[in-house]
């Protein structure tokens, strides 16, 4: 009993361990699709992604480019106003303030000129091809003429010049005693010269602003401005006129 006993363990332990073995193979071998064939790493695998790009340092000389080209946008506009200044014919504009104080631009006198206003221009040779609508926003060029120096003056203060023709294109010849004035056609009525905004000394801009609210009551057409014109129709303003007092921009 006893040695049959013995056997029979024996034959359980055995039987035991081939089951631990059969496991760890089976935990340990690589499995094998049902096709039959062994299944490739992923590194094998074609990727999907895409690859990436190296970082490219865009080059320096790119920015010293655009920022070359926008000082010199900003050096541009007030060298040609100096050169109008400085090499330009004075002009004298008949004008009247509108608004005495501007909130949106500090303390300042709008003005609205007489060539302003379409009404001024429109029977003029040149007129009926220029206030079109297909011309809203372009620029076009407004003939001055000078005063005749043969006719009396009552006051100090410098006589307007007279508009006499008005077109599209510069004009390519003109008289001595005329100038091409450059503006836009804003559409409908107005046309503006960049001209119309004028900011008072802030020492004396009560004085100037009572001055010019007391004659505006009295006579608008007391109102002149000095501008100076360049032989390309750009315009720089000068002086401010109210009656007989000059005030200088």
């Amino acid at each position: 009993m006893t040695e049959q006993g013995n056997s029979t363990e024996r034959n359980s332990t055995e039987r035991n361990s081939t089951e631990r073995n059969s496991t760890q193979e089976a935990t340990t071998s690589p499995q094998t699709p049902a096709i039959g064939r062994p299944v490739q790493p992923l590194s094998s695998l074609p990727s999907i992604l895409p690859k990436p790009t190296p970082n490219r340092r865009t080059p320096i000389w790119r920015f010293l480019t655009a920022m070359v080209f926008q000082s010199a946008l900003i050096v541009a506009i007030p060298f040609q106003s100096a050169l109008t200044y400085a090499n330009g014919q004075t002009v004298t504009l008949q004008t009247a303030p509108v608004d005495p104080y501007d909130l949106l631009r500090g303390y300042s006198q709008t003005l609205r000129f007489d060539i302003s206003n379409r009404q001024t221009l429109e029977n003029l040779p040149g007129a009926s091809d220029v206030f079109v609508s297909k011309n809203q926003g372009a620029p076009i060029y407004v003939t001055l003429a000078a005063p005749s120096t043969a006719a009396p003056s009552q006051s100090n203060a410098p006589t307007a010049w007279t508009p006499v023709a008005v077109s599209i294109e510069r004009p390519a010849s003109l008289a001595d005693d005329q100038i091409a004035l450059r503006g836009r056609y804003n559409g409908w009525r107005d046309i503006s010269y960049g001209l119309e905004t004028y900011y008072m000394p802030e020492a004396q801009r009560d004085d100037i602003n009572e001055h010019i609210r007391q004659v505006n009551r009295e006579d608008a057409e007391s109102f002149v401005v000095d501008i100076k014109v360049d032989s390309q129709g750009n315009s720089v303003p000068l002086s401010l006129w109210v009656q007989e007092k000059e005030y200088r921009f």
